[in-house]
């Protein structure tokens, strides 16, 4: 039974999982998205997201912490630069795990994509806007119809106003 084991060993030792673990986490930095296993990529997860979330405190001792991770300048720079910039204002949940189809030809083991949720064009919505909560009955609401209907009412009356006086002045002659 695994009671209270949290930790994916990955068929690994803790060191080889650790070098593995920080080269994928760089690689992720790096690129943005990664093809991996499942099993890879939720043990990723757990490991870079924290270090994140440590990147959006930029100090000396955030980028030491976040440097003796990694073991690596160039994803350091990327992470508190780029990465840390885009996103400052989410309160969690930086990656994403998109599972793909096929599994792998070699093992037949279940792979996925592991990326960067604020650095995905495709799922972003830049024109739209939230206005907010859409109606669905048919009804309108009564601050909607009654300026509604005073509208027509006036519209009504404008348009009458003239024929009337046309009859009048029929009638005269």
């Amino acid at each position: 039974m695994r009671h209270g084991k949290k930790v994916n060993h990955l068929g690994r030792t803790s060191s080889h999982r650790e070098a593995l673990l920080s080269n994928m986490a760089s690689s992720l930095i790096l690129n943005k998205r990664i093809t991996t296993t499942l099993a890879k990529a939720k043990a990723l997860k757990r490991y870079v997201e924290p270090l994140i979330t440590k990147a959006k405190d930029n100090t000396t001792h955030s980028r030491r912490t976040v440097m003796s991770y990694l073991q690596n300048k160039e994803s350091v720079t990327t992470l508190f630069g780029e990465v840390a910039g885009r996103i400052a204002d989410r309160p969690g949940g930086y990656t994403r795990i998109i599972k793909l189809s096929a599994p792998r030809l070699g093992d037949a083991a279940d792979m996925c994509l592991l990326e960067l949720v604020d650095f995905n064009d495709i799922y972003k919505k830049d024109g739209a806007e939230k206005k907010g909560k859409t109606r669905r009955g048919r009804k309108p609401k009564k601050s909607e119809a009654a300026p509604a209907a005073e509208a027509s009412t006036e519209v009504k009356a404008t348009e009458e106003a003239p024929k009337k006086a046309a009859k009048k002045s029929k009638k005269k002659e």
